[in-house]
């Protein structure tokens, strides 16, 4: 019961960031699992690409319908990403455990700090060349393939400073290149040696996607820096506690 309960308040939280921010909420779920609900670094990451995959499906279905998704544009950012996705999620099983709480925390911290700093600028920045479009794309597939980390707080901005992208199309796009990297990353752990606790997972991905639906409207109503900076400061003392966890 305890454990469902825990699940759920987890969930909430990852949909909330996710639905409101475009990104952040993975990197909160990874954590969770392993300290909240007891899950090893490996399964975490694997049950974090399910979570992920229905809340940002849930998300950008959301801000799909408000015109705020470049559809075009996020299939070519995602599709950049596709392979080091699919390799990273085959990788990933077979990495001790304590290399991947290590990338978890450098993850989550570089993710607080993103959010922490001042939010990318409004205006689009001028177009970069393909390659550096494609290179962003891939390294984002990578991350998620290895920890299971959606990496929309890296999209958000990328998607701003490298493909030229206004902030709030940025964060629906994100959401599409989360998606896909999600379910290759999936794909390429299926038949793998790491189970899922549906148990844990069903009422978790529930939670965060109802929860995704109303961090699109608790964005309307709350500045975004404000709402950056809480869980900024949140994934900085999850990053602080995961290396304390390492060092004892």
């Amino acid at each position: 019961m305890l454990t469902a309960l825990a699940a759920l308040a987890a969930g909430a939280v990852v949909g909330l960031a996710l639905g409101a921010l475009g990104g952040g909420g993975s990197v909160l779920a990874v954590p969770a699992l392993i300290y909240l609900l007891g899950f090893s670094p490996a399964a975490a990451a694997t049950a974090s690409l399910l979570i992920v995959l229905g809340t940002a499906a849930t998300a950008l279905y959301v801000h799909a319908r408000d015109g705020q998704v470049r559809w075009r544009t996020g299939a070519l950012f995602a599709a950049a990403g596709l392979v080091p996705a699919a390799l990273g999620g085959l990788l990933s099983a077979r990495l001790p455990d304590g290399l991947l709480t290590l990338g978890f925390a450098a993850v989550a911290g570089l993710a607080a700090v993103r959010m922490v700093r001042r939010a990318p600028a409004e205006e689009p920045a001028v177009r970069r060349s393909g390659p550096a479009v494609a290179g962003a794309g891939a390294g984002l597939g990578a991350v998620t393939g290895v920890l299971g980390v959606g990496g929309g707080f890296l999209t958000v901005p990328a998607l701003v400073q490298v493909v030229g992208l206004r902030m709030r199309p940025a964060v629906g796009t994100s959401l599409l290149v989360v998606a896909v990297n999600a379910l290759v990353a999936l794909l390429a752990r299926a038949g793998g040696s790491v189970p899922v606790d549906w148990a844990v997972v069903a009422p978790f991905t529930g939670a965060a996607v109802l929860a995704a639906w109303d961090g699109r409207r608790l964005a309307s109503r709350i500045p975004a820096d404000t709402l950056r900076r809480v869980f900024g400061a949140v994934l900085l003392l999850v990053a602080a506690l995961m290396l304390v966890d390492l060092a004892v």
